[in-house]
Order: C-alpha cells, then sequence, then structure tokens
C-alpha cells in the first residue's frame, strides 16, 4: 500500500511540473503564432483528449513526463516549409520558447515558496555564526579535534562561512583534508579535518552538525517522558547535565546511558524545569534503541509574511538553493563529489510518499524544491533537453548559419543514449541505496 501510496504522489508531483513546463513552451509558442501539433501529458500511445483549434490536447499511454509538439520541431520535418513552423521562425524567438518551460518551473518554484510563506514562514530565533552542536564519536570531526562549541570562523580559504559554505566543502572534499580555524574559550584554534566518504550517500562526512535550539514535536503518552510531563513544544536544554544544542544529541545521550534514567532539563512558557526519565528498549528503523518517546525538532519561530516579503524571501531561498545546485553538479563534474548522490525516480518517489503523507505543507515545499531542480537540469548543455536547444541555437547565431541536417541528427541520437544512461544510472543507484539501506 505504501508503495502505490508513493507511485501515486510520484505522479501528482511530476504531473504538476510537467505540466508547468509544457504549458511554458505553448505559451511561448503561441504568442510567436508557431503551429503546435500535439499537447501531450504523458509518452506513448493515446489514451484519450480533445482538440482545440489546430492542437490535440491529449493524455497518453505512459504517464510519466509530456511533450509539446509543433510544426517543423524536428530536423527533416516536412511542415519545415511552413511559415508557421518552429523552424521558420528566428533563432532568438526559438530560445525564448525553448527556455519558456525551464522558466515556467523557475516561477512554480518561486510561487509556491511565497504562498507558504505568506501562511508559514519558519525561521531560527537568533542567526548564529556557524557553531558546532555535535561531534558524532569517532567521526573525522572528533579525530580531529573538533568540539562542541566551537565556532568555525574559516574553513580552507573561506572566511566567516555559513553553515551551507561549511557542509559543501564537507560534501565534495572526501579524503582531503580541510583546514578549520575555530574560535573556542576565546582562543583561535587550528585544525585539519579530513572527511570520510559515505558510501550509501556517495559525499563526503566529518560528523559535525550545526548548534541549534531543540523543541519537542510529539510525545508518547505510553513511555516515560509522557508520564512525567513532557509535553510538545518543550524547549530541550540539557540531559544528565550535557548541553543540547543539536538533534542527534539527545539519542547520543540516552543510548549511552544504557536504560538508567537520565535527567533532562527543559524550558516551558519562559520558566526552566527538570524531570527525570528512564529509557526502554523499542525498534527504530529497524534497530532496536533506548528511546524516552519523543521525537523532537528544531526550534523555529512562525510568522507569516506581507506578499512583497514573501516574494523577497521566496527569491532568496530559491537562489540559494540553485547556488547550491550549481555547486553540486560542479563537485561531480570535478570529481570531488560522487554521482551516487544523485537523487532518481524511485528515491524521489519515497519523498514524495511521505511528504504527502507528513501534509500539504512539506509536500508543496518538495514541490518548490524539484521544480527547481528539474529547471536546472533541463537547462543543462544536453542534445535533446532545452539546454542543448538552447546551446545549439546560440552556435548557429554566433556562426549566422545552419548547421547540418546530418551534425543536428547526430547530436540528437548522442543526446537519446546519453540521457538514458543517465536515467538507467540513477535508477540502478535508487536501487542499489534501497538494499544497502534495507
Amino acid at each position: 500500500m505504501v508503495i502505490l501510496q508513493n507511485v501515486w504522489w510520484l505522479l501528482v508531483l511530476i504531473g504538476i511540473m510537467i505540466l508547468i513546463h509544457e504549458l511554458g513552451h505553448y505559451w511561448a509558442a503561441r504568442f510567436f503564432d508557431v503551429r503546435v501539433e500535439t499537447f501531450s501529458f504523458g509518452f506513448g500511445p493515446r489514451l484519450f483528449g480533445f482538440r482545440r483549434g489546430e492542437t490535440d490536447f491529449r493524455f497518453s499511454a505512459i504517464l510519466y513526463g509530456g511533450y509539446v509538439k509543433m510544426a517543423g520541431e524536428q530536423p527533416g520535418d516536412e511542415s519545415g516549409s511552413d511559415p508557421r513552423s518552429l523552424l521558420a521562425k528566428p533563432r532568438w524567438q526559438r530560445l525564448i520558447i525553448a527556455a519558456a518551460g525551464p522558466f515556467m518551473n523557475v516561477l512554480l518554484a518561486v510561487a509556491v515558496l511565497t504562498g507558504l510563506f505568506m501562511v508559514r514562514f519558519p525561521k531560527l530565533p537568533v542567526v548564529h555564526s556557524p557553531v558546532v552542536g555535535y561531534v558524532a564519536p569517532d567521526s573525522a570531526a572528533a579525530k580531529a579535534g573538533i568540539r562542541e562549541g566551537d565556532r568555525i570562523v574559516q574553513i580552507d580559504d573561506k572566511t566567516n562561512p555559513t553553515w551551507d559554505d561549511i557542509r559543501f566543502k564537507e560534501m565534495s572534499n572526501p579524503g582531503r583534508p580541510l583546514h578549520i580555524a575555530v574560535e573556542r574559550d576565546g582562543r583561535r584554534e587550528l585544525l585539519a579535518v579530513t572527511p570520510v566518504f559515505d558510501e550509501k550517500y556517495g559525499v563526503g562526512s566529518a560528523g559535525w552538525f550545526e548548534a541549534m535550539q531543540v523543541q519537542i514535536a510529539s510525545v508518547d503518552e505510553t513511555k516515560d517522558a509522557g508520564k512525567e510531563g513532557l509535553r510538545r513544544g518543550d524547549t530541550l536544554v540539557s540531559i544528565d547535565g550535557q548541553p543540547i544544542r543539536s538533534l542527534s544529541k539527545l539519542a547520543t545521550v540516552i543510548n549511552a546511558a544504557g536504560g538508567q534514567p537520565v535527567e533532562i532539563v527543559y524550558q516551558r512558557d519562559g520558566k526552566t524545569r527538570s524531570v527525570k526519565v528512564r529509557p526502554v528498549k523499542a525498534d527504530v528503523n529497524g534497530q532496536s534503541r533506548w528511546v524516552i518517546g519523543v521525537t523532537i525538532e528544531p526550534k523555529m519561530i512562525i510568522t507569516q509574511l506581507s506578499l512583497p516579503d514573501a516574494i523577497r524571501e521566496s527569491v532568496k531561498a530559491n537562489i540559494r538553493s540553485a547556488g547550491l545546485i550549481y555547486k553540486f553538479l560542479q563537485g561531480i563534474v570535478e570529481r570531488k563529489m560522487s554521482a551516487r548522490s544523485i537523487e532518481g525516480p524511485i528515491r524521489i518517489a519515497q519523498l514524495s510518499g511521505e511528504a504527502a503523507r507528513e501534509g500539504p505543507i512539506a509536500f508543496l515545499e518538495l514541490m518548490s524544491m524539484v521544480s527547481l531542480n528539474l529547471a536546472i537540469f533541463n537547462l543543462l548543455p544536453i542534445p535533446i533537453l532545452d539546454g542543448g536547444v538552447i546551446l545549439l541555437l546560440i552556435i548557429e547565431m554566433l556562426l549566422r548559419r545552419d548547421l547540418s541536417l546530418q551534425v543536428k541528427e547526430a547530436v540528437i541520437k548522442v543526446g537519446f543514449v546519453f540521457l538514458m544512461a543517465v536515467v538507467m544510472f540513477v535508477i540502478y543507484n535508487d536501487i542499489s541505496k534501497l538494499l544497502a539501506a534495507g
């Protein structure tokens, strides 16, 4: 049942994004008076649809993706002499038509986040410079001497880095020492951290995590935490005298206690309180762990933004995400990161189902993220993708002549083979991750 739900929500997610993407091509083509023969949701044989004007709007057998077929779109198309065919239009118009699809996906990402921020805009209570909140035992960071509470002031040549900068450096440099400067007890310490390669995700991992305030997200009333009065929204301060500044800290200390009672200090309504809680054994993701009956989350301040502020924050968030995606792709090209870290349709289906079960806000956040990724992927200079079409048009504009039909056909064939290889790789990658996790 869960698998069917995941597939359904994947189709919903991808369906909306593909519809918006193809509408971009369709509207741009109509604007420049290009004859659109087919607007298809899905590929393969036509299942059903309707004709409006000269366009056949259809649902096809393979309901994954879609396309807009324009007159004269393919090299050698018999309708290429039609004045309303795509190839009869100036190259700058064809370039805009090709770019309109990814543009609509970017617009969707911005619009979805804008709407969410007008309803719910989460932000950390205090904007901190990068402080280490947790160091995993026996991790690369622990072996290098990084401690909880260290403030990272430089990583390699980057001064005053953000946690996004630190995470990318960590992920993109497995096996290479990172030169770190930290502030500790008023002194500056120089350390070298060498991230290890994470086989599961194909990226480097140092085992350090950002300091943040942590609060209780939910309480199991049948376990000791609920019985002793802990509630959703309580801010955790410490456990057995150790500060809780990370989502990982609580589980580590509880497991180390081995079933002995632990003292939790927390804040509620501005007052500090403490309680002793006895852990019990429970199955967590297939592993036997000590638990007290709570789930935790970063403490956020939830506000609602006006439309102008929501648009501004949405644009900032998408620019930041696009920058990280670009750095990620650059890391793969430079072989600093493994292509195994790319998520394929199986993993996206899992994420779609999980987000849908969590609620509409989580699903819309995922839609915004995937839509931006789809836009950037489509703009890559790979033949048969929009980016490849744009690249060929730019080359022709520079040469001031059309490339030969043989060259275009060869490029399309190479692009198709490459794209199929990528699809097969990401599916294999998803399956191998599932088998490793199981």
